[in-house]
């Protein structure tokens, strides 16, 4: 698969690796190419911003939650009949799952995709030291390529030509210099960058500041030349529907699906839909913010990730909806939630009523709960048959306080042992996030318990 490709990582987090992804991508598409965005590690928020930049599904590439093996077919399936890849990595560059060496990391995806990357550096407060820290990067790793350097956060003309001349010694060359530009840095909060719908004219605005910032600070034209040199990519892209047949199953029945969307949920891998599709079903996005009713003929719910905690007076003023939701899982009919869905199901959050359906409130804490779990099903579910096995990734700020009467959804056994979620009838809830490009038999247990 001849793509042209570019991994864009840094040394460390915040280092400004989306502003120059995102600009790039928007870059390069507002000249007419087709630009397939991706994202290195299970990051929603991200993906998002690819999206409005380039008009297409952001993509992520998660290592860990999906195994190595499915890195260069998700890529591949993302990146079909595109001009260009641009691929933004997560934290520092050889950063990856905590205590499993290089997985997950940006470098092992670059290695995967034999794709090369350039570095982008915050040179604030160094000068010639950029050199030492750029060979240490570009050394450490034989099997990783640094194509380039893109220096961003530059105080000055002088501080450029500082570290221009420390980096001629390097042998990895400078493709872009960007000055430091507070007035058009994205907001954020406790979870990372304030998501695209939640913001999307600011957002539009926002996007093609950094585009203008990458034209006029790199050499685009170098990172084109860098990207078409990356090798022809041996991977057959990954289909949904080959997934599905893979597990004995197929399409089963044409039952609707109502999938949680909105500016409250916004957290949701695009593989999902398309797996549940794949499996027969007719999914339709709903908005718990201002639909009041479920779409005709539901007969499952999926809600992802999101904010509920920012709307969740909004969510709570909802009432018909959240009747709505409560009498169909009532009903038995497949539920299935993840972090902030487990929230809209629980009887409150932060003070305000939400759906009811499992007998827990749940709030805000100062505490942050992050980071990736292996995972085994307690019991039967709508996802899940008891004992497997997958592979999840925590990320939130909210406690719940439950009552009795629930079975524990997923018992985690890595990093630390304790049981999680709740499954009751129909219902499967957990903070857990999942790829189900991993495990596509769950789309296609939920479809089937839809039909059924």
């Amino acid at each position: 698969m001849p793509v042209p490709r570019l991994v864009i990582a840094a040394p460390a987090s915040g280092s400004g690796k989306t502003t120059v992804a995102t600009g790039l991508m928007a870059l390069l598409s507002a000249r007419g190419l087709a630009v397939s965005p991706h994202k290195v590690g299970p990051d929603y928020i991200d993906a998002g911003y690819h999206a409005l930049a380039t008009g297409r599904p952001g993509r992520n590439l998660d290592a860990y939650l999906c195994g190595t093996e499915l890195i260069g077919p998700l890529f591949a399936h993302g990146a079909a009949g595109c001009d260009v890849a641009v691929v933004e990595g997560v934290m520092g560059l050889y950063d990856g799952a905590a205590g499993q060496g290089e997985l997950a990391s940006t470098a092992q995806v670059a290695k995967l995709l034999r794709a090369p990357v350039v570095l982008v550096v915050d040179a604030s407060s160094q000068s010639r030291s950029v050199a030492a820290l750029v060979h240490g990067f570009a050394s450490w790793d034989p099997e990783v390529r640094i194509g380039g350097v893109i220096l961003n956060k530059v105080g000055s003309d002088r501080h450029e030509a500082l570290l221009r001349e420390a980096l001629d010694e390097s042998g990895v060359p400078v493709l872009g210099a960007l000055r430091r530009a507070a007035e058009i840095e994205t907001p954020s909060r406790h979870l990372g960058l304030v998501p695209v719908a939640e913001r999307r004219a600011e957002a539009v605005d926002v996007v093609r500041g950094l585009a203008e910032r990458v034209r006029a600070g790199c050499d685009v034209e170098g990172l084109l030349r860098l990207a078409r040199s990356a090798p022809p990519l041996e991977a057959e892209a990954w289909d949904a529907g080959g997934a599905v047949r893979e597990t004995g199953g197929g399409a089963r029945g044409g039952p609707v699906v109502a999938v949680a969307g909105g500016a409250a949920f916004t957290f949701s891998y695009s593989e999902h839909a398309e797996l549940l599709r794949a499996a027969g079903a007719d999914v339709v996005v709903f908005d718990p913010l201002r639909d009041e009713q479920l779409p005709p003929g539901t007969r499952g719910v999926v809600i992802g990730g999101g904010f509920p905690e920012v709307y969740a007076a909004e969510l709570g003023a909802n009432e018909p909806l959240r009747k709505a939701v409560a009498e169909l899982a009532r009903s038995g009919a497949p539920v299935a939630a993840e972090c902030a869905g487990l929230l809209y199901l629980a009887r409150s959050l932060d003070g305000a009523p939400m759906c009811g359906v499992l007998d827990a409130d749940a709030r805000m804490s100062e505490r942050l709960t992050l980071g990736y779990r292996e995972a085994v099903a307690v019991g039967d579910s709508v996802l899940a048959a008891a004992g497997t096995r997958l592979r999840g990734h925590e990320f939130h700020r909210t406690v719940l306080e439950p009552g009795a009467g629930a079975a524990p959804a997923w018992g985690l056994v890595r990093p630390e042992r304790r049981v999680e979620g709740f499954v009751q009838r129909g219902v499967h809830a957990s903070y857990l996030h999942t790829h189900w490009a991993a495990a596509p038999a769950m789309a296609q247990r939920f479809v089937e318990r839809c039909v059924a």
